[in-house]
């Protein structure tokens, strides 16, 4: 089946692209000996942690579901880090993790006795921030409840701690990295070579066609070298970036004043981003508003107004029945869509390197239903 036969919605996962981009992460894993965990927060896709498992080095998790999956599906190496974990979650975490990574030292006092032969990790705060345009994810903004400022690290508990994680960035370049670096060897430098690893999280949009691997590259090995510490990345939007579509269909146009198409994808259910961030997706074969002859407005038959995906341009005339294809929707669409107003679910299909799909997933209303009571 190729793409223009599938029924839509239906997220399609670019096999071909997602391989192109493992493969430059396998070749940073490499030439700097680091370590690459797959951030399943952006990219879940199981059936796919096979292909994965054979260029990076296991996943990281953000609670105890995701932790299942990755272990259960990928079998390698699994870390998780929370804000704070529930008694009832945490002896399986112990169970099922090779590290766990605290966000304060309140979580490693109540659960340090309970760790087993786990390694524990603290997550600091350089207060670096490196952030533009998006900062509602920015961890190091004033008063940010993600990790642990120098004025309140506390050495008395260094003995139980295996190594430091921070996480700063969001789809930034590696110079954002470098400068957070220096802010982390300034500000907690002084214990670094008495722990066994650093994890510096993920954000790093290592797949870009602009991204300065060599770079990367350079403070990877800048602090294994000066240090001794095993490095860990954890990337989730570089291992799929750019490697889905989301595949809909016009059913209706309507006119008010703006020209807007009427489609049965929307942005408040499948690709949430779109409102939260916010931002405007790359849609195939389309321009910015007035650039081509036919601009549209492309919105979506959930009742909320504001439920708009933006403003595009078009060659042609476009009629109900035709189909569009929004691009990078492997990352942080399936993850995070909903069935507001029951719309349903998109399926989920695999696009292998000669074009030909196949679909792995289908829903359908006791979906739906089985979210409610």
């Amino acid at each position: 089946m190729r793409i223009e036969d599938l029924k839509t919605p239906c997220y399609v996962i670019d096999e071909g692209r997602l391989e192109k981009n493992l493969d430059i992460l396998k070749k940073v894993k490499e030439s700097t000996g680091c370590r690459i965990l797959l951030a399943q927060k952006a990219f879940s896709c199981f059936a796919e942690y096979p292909l994965i498992g054979r260029y990076l080095d296991g996943t990281t998790a953000s609670g105890l579901y995701e932790a299942r999956l990755g272990r259960e599906e990928m079998g390698l190496e699994t870390h998780v880090f929370a804000p704070a974990y529930k008694e009832e979650d945490f002896k399986e975490l112990t169970e099922i993790c090779d590290h766990i990574v605290f966000n304060s030292f309140s979580q490693l006092e109540k659960y340090h006795n309970s760790l087993g032969g786990v390694k524990a990790g603290i997550r600091i705060n350089p207060q670096c921030s490196t952030q533009e345009g998006h900062e509602i994810y920015d961890p190091c903004a004033p008063g940010s409840r993600l990790g642990v400022p120098l004025d309140h690290f506390k050495e008395e508990w260094l003995p139980w701690l295996s190594g430091f994680h921070f996480h700063t960035l969001c789809e930034q370049n590696s110079d954002d990295l470098k400068k957070t670096l220096d802010a982390v060897e300034e500000k907690f430098g002084k214990y670094l070579s008495g722990l066994s690893w650093l994890n510096m999280g993920g954000g790093h949009h290592i797949t870009r066609e602009d991204y300065d691997i060599g770079l990367l590259e350079t403070c990877i090995k800048r602090i294994k070298e000066k240090y001794g510490l095993q490095v860990y990345l954890e990337p989730g939007e570089a291992v799929a970036l750019n490697a889905g579509y989301l595949v809909t269909e016009v059913m209706d146009v309507v006119d008010n004043g703006i020209k807007t198409l009427i489609l049965d994808a929307s942005a408040a259910c499948h690709m949430p981003d779109v409102l939260e961030m916010p931002y405007r997706p790359p849609l195939k074969d389309s321009g910015k508003p007035g650039e081509k002859a036919f601009t549209y407005r492309l919105s979506s038959c959930t009742c909320l107004a504001g439920d708009v995906i933006g403003d595009y341009s078009f060659d042609r005339e476009l009629k109900p029945g035709d189909k569009l294809y929004f691009m990078d929707m492997a990352i942080y669409s399936m993850v995070k869509n909903n069935t507001f107003n029951g719309m349903p679910l998109p399926a989920i299909a695999i696009m292998d390197k000669e074009g030909d799909c196949h679909v792995i997933k289908r829903f359908g209303y006791e979906d739906f239903k089985n979210r409610l009571a």
